[in-house]
């Protein structure tokens, strides 16, 4: 069944050399704004022919490294700093970022589970299908700047996934490298049927995803991190000239193999880790305990690793409810070629 077009509209053209500032306008009617829009900020830098980027920051509103990283760049990168064309969306869901919080302040859905979008649907599935239907068909290679949010802390890496085109994979497992944060990893997602990513590798796009840090801020090493990352990236892709800057310690490659990598709470209560982000673990090892609040005099409940590896992501609220992730273990690994 063939769907209308997508009720968001641009204020820039997507074809015209130069830098152009402006919006993706989502026409709403709320109790504040009888005939409103959604304001999604855009930056569009275009210099000849070349690949097509597409930056993409607030994908959850909560995860400010690749916020803050675009918005800067946005003020910063010039036409002549471009070899092919780099659209910048700074705050995607621009709800939610606006909210301060992962999902939308609209209609509380999460964008980053709502694709490919629906034209008809809410708010979130309505920026979705855009994406989906307009700016990634015209787009090359995709960087989608994540970080932790409000309720996790995770190592920073780049990331692809495991692909049945292998060359596709090939390619985006090269950018997660390059992108060169201390770490590069083969990413299991527990459900990625909504996620952009399978969006855009569904469609043959060269796709990257970050981790950055977390705790719902930023700090002067994980911009750091973020910033080069994106540089390197452009670098990468022939889009701007320059050199790839690795970290100068090197760089760790990690796997999640599978869903064992997720260690989920079964209680809620009070959470103590036992080990810190980025420490080696063993299997069976004890990594957490989990207080019952309701009741003084009992003992804890303990979590143990069920794999091998490094602590890569950590709950950052010590309140813990049951089905929340409370860390995630990788493989640390040689090589990570498809």
């Amino acid at each position: 069944m063939s769907m209308r077009p997508s009720p968001i509209s641009a204020t820039v053209d997507f074809d015209a050399e130069g830098i152009q500032h402006g919006f993706l306008k989502l026409p709403i009617s709320t109790d504040e704004s009888a005939w409103g829009a959604v304001m999604i900020p855009v930056t569009v830098v275009k210099n000849g022919e070349g690949p097509t980027a597409l930056l993409i920051g607030g994908n959850h509103g909560d995860e400010y490294e690749g916020i803050t990283s675009l918005l800067k760049l946005s003020s910063s990168l010039q036409p002549e700093d471009v070899s092919g064309r780099v659209i910048i969306v700074p705050c995607m869901n621009t709800p939610a970022v606006m909210a301060g919080k992962r999902t939308s302040g609209l209609d509380g859905g999460n964008l980053n589970r709502s694709f490919p979008g629906d034209p008809n649907g809410g708010v979130t599935e309505q920026i979705a299908d855009y994406f989906t239907r307009v700016l990634v068909p015209m787009s090359d290679v995709v960087l989608d700047l994540h970080s932790g949010g409000r309720t996790l802390d995770i190592l920073p890496f780049g990331a692809s996934h495991v692909l049945d085109d292998k060359d596709q994979q090939q390619a985006a497992l090269e950018g997660a490298k390059a992108f060169g944060a201390p770490y590069a990893m083969v990413m299991f997602e527990l459900d990625a049927e909504k996620l952009f990513d399978t969006a855009c590798e569904r469609q043959g796009k060269v796709f990257v995803a970050t981790e950055l840090g977390g705790g719902g801020t930023s700090t002067p090493e994980s911009m750091a991190i973020t910033e080069r990352g994106v540089r390197n990236f452009l670098i990468h892709y022939g889009l701007v000239q320059g050199e790839v800057e690795m970290p100068q310690s090197g760089q760790q490659y990690l796997d999640m193999p599978d869903a064992s990598c997720y260690v989920q709470s079964q209680h809620s209560g009070v959470l103590e880790l036992m080990v810190a982000l980025g420490d080696s673990v063993t299997k069976g090892q004890p990594i957490a305990h989990v207080y019952d609040m309701t009741r003084s005099g009992s003992a804890p409940v303990t979590y143990y690793a069920e794999r091998d590896g490094v602590l890569m992501a950590r709950r950052a609220p010590a309140l813990i409810n049951m089905g929340d992730t409370l860390a995630v273990i990788a493989d640390v690994v040689e090589t990570l070629d498809a």
